[in-house]
């Protein structure tokens, strides 16, 4: 399984700690409004990187049952809660046998 990957997770989180020591580095704290860009950039990253993890899910369950998630890749960037939705709600239904 990719999601719980030891170097997947090391590599993601590598890339998280590189990229606000980035962001420490540009912004200026000191000042309201640089406060307030860094607050912005924290959430970014955060956001960012739980969208690549959910979607590592989505690819890592799909492979399992067989089921391309490449279809999911355009709806899952445009609008990412409610495509998680219903790839779930695809992936609950029966198989025909």
């Amino acid at each position: 399984m990719f999601v719980w990957s030891k170097r997947l997770v090391a590599g993601l989180l590598g890339a998280f700690v590189l990229l606000i020591g980035i962001f420490y580095i540009q912004g200026e704290p000191e000042t309201i409004s640089g406060l307030k860009i860094h607050t912005t950039r924290w959430m970014a990253a955060n956001y960012i990187g739980l969208l690549i993890w959910i979607f590592i899910w989505m690819f890592d369950q799909a492979r399992v049952r067989g089921k391309n998630v490449l279809l999911w890749l355009v709806p899952f960037v445009l609008a990412p809660l409610p495509t998680l939705m219903l790839f779930i709600v695809f992936l609950q239904k029966k198989v025909k046998s």
